[in-house]
């Protein structure tokens, strides 16, 4: 067993926490995130006993073959080590560890997909052995892994999330051509999510209450605290009183955004309408969305049928794509008592932003926002395809 533990997450309690696990394991097990980053486990730990493995040592060999890794984070922080085992396949080094996690950030949607909770209980100390052993006996799920590639003409996107990488050349599909004249430069951004990505107000809020935490760690000490500076942030972006604060032309993301998605075993692109009301576009791979809610709905098969739809899994290689609208069909989204507008379900999605009266968009993966220039004169794309192979977690 190794444990990535992410100290900053969880409140007050990370540290605590760290040093519990340390002493029910070992300290060589546990490693702080801040210390030891998990691609430098990947390369040189995991190639250590590798290594050892090949050169016929038989308990290097079994710890190789039967390794399993907990996260202590929240959804960022276990798509950063999902994302860093990822090479493992890419170079074939097989068997991928599974992973298993210990719910400390704010949502949480990863976690509570695979059975781990929404939050890690008040009593956790008396917890954490009987979660330690679920680790290690629990059985495994596949989960789909999704590629995302932003091209934008120049510029930089300031400071990127650790999901978003600038990268010196990533293609998008050519059987989907592009209209208009592309700039003389273009930058590349690339990263992998596995809960969703999502584009507009609630990016935009998601946005303001990172940088808040940020500058002011000492007032977001837990998930409670967290989520009532989260309402707060929505209250003031103007999530609730769009028509009053807004020009029109700065309302629904139907002004900035066409949108084109590969449907259901279908290899040809098709362009799907924005809804005019709509001012967040949200592409999810759980059930989970914004700390357990389910906007997608548990769809009756008529509907499913008549809209073309088929029944969501975290593993079936498709994306749910919905849209909130202004705040009040958000709020009762989140209360589940009714569903999202839904949209399509996609195996490929291109998104095309140009900037109209809009000088910048908000985007975010997996919780982590940024904010994306944008300009009138040329396109920004946004072509999210499927990783070829699968993440494995343990169910809890």
């Amino acid at each position: 067993m190794i444990v990535f533990i992410n100290p900053r997450s969880g409140g007050r309690n990370g540290p605590l926490l760290k040093e519990r696990l340390q002493k029910l394991i070992s300290e060589e097990q546990v490693l702080d995130l801040e210390d030891v980053k998990p691609h430098v486990f990947v390369r040189y730990g995991l190639a250590c006993i590798e290594k050892w493995a090949n050169d016929g040592d038989f308990c290097a060999k079994e710890i190789r073959q039967n390794i399993r890794i907990v996260v202590a984070g929240g959804d960022g922080t276990v798509g950063w080590v999902l994302g860093c085992l990822g090479e493992l396949n890419q170079n074939g080094r097989e068997p991928v560890p599974p992973v298993a996690i210990i719910p400390l950030g704010t949502g949480n949607d990863l976690s509570r997909s695979f059975g781990w909770g929404g939050s890690y209980p008040f009593t956790w100390k008396s917890g954490i052995k009987k979660t330690l052993h679920r680790a290690s006996v629990g059985p495994v799920s596949n989960l789909d892994s999704w590629h995302v590639v932003v091209q934008m003409p120049g510029g930089e996107v300031a400071d990127p999330p650790h999901s978003l990488k600038a990268a010196e050349e990533c293609s998008l599909d050519k059987t989907l051509e592009i209209e208009g004249d592309l700039p003389d430069k273009v930058n590349f951004y690339e990263g992998v999510f596995y809960n969703y990505f999502s584009i507009g107000m609630d990016a935009k809020v998601a946005y303001g209450f990172h940088h808040f935490r940020n500058e002011k760690p000492h007032l977001a000490q837990g998930p409670l605290a967290n989520k009532i500076i989260y309402s707060g942030y929505s209250c003031s972006q103007g999530w609730f009183l769009t028509t009053c604060t807004s020009d029109p032309s700065l309302r629904g993301l139907k002004n900035i955004l066409k949108m084109h998605v590969k449907k259901v075993n279908s290899t040809e692109w098709e362009q799907i309408p924005v809804p005019k009301s709509v001012r967040a576009v949200v592409a999810l791979n759980l059930h989970n969305y914004g700390s357990g809610r389910n906007p997608w709905g548990n769809l009756k098969p008529k509907y499913l049928e008549k809209r073309g739809f088929v029944e969501a899994r975290s593993d079936d290689g498709l994306l749910e794509i919905f849209g909130l609208k202004e705040g009040w069909h958000a709020s009762f989204v989140m209360t589940e008592l009714i569903s999202a507008k839904h949209i399509a379900q996609a195996a490929s999605i291109r998104m095309e932003i140009r900037g109209g009266e809009w000088k910048e968009a908000f985007m975010q993966m997996d919780g982590e926002p940024w904010k994306q220039p944008i300009c009138n004169d040329y396109s920004t794309f946004v072509e999210i395809n499927r990783v070829p192979f699968q993440s494995v977690l343990v169910n809890g």
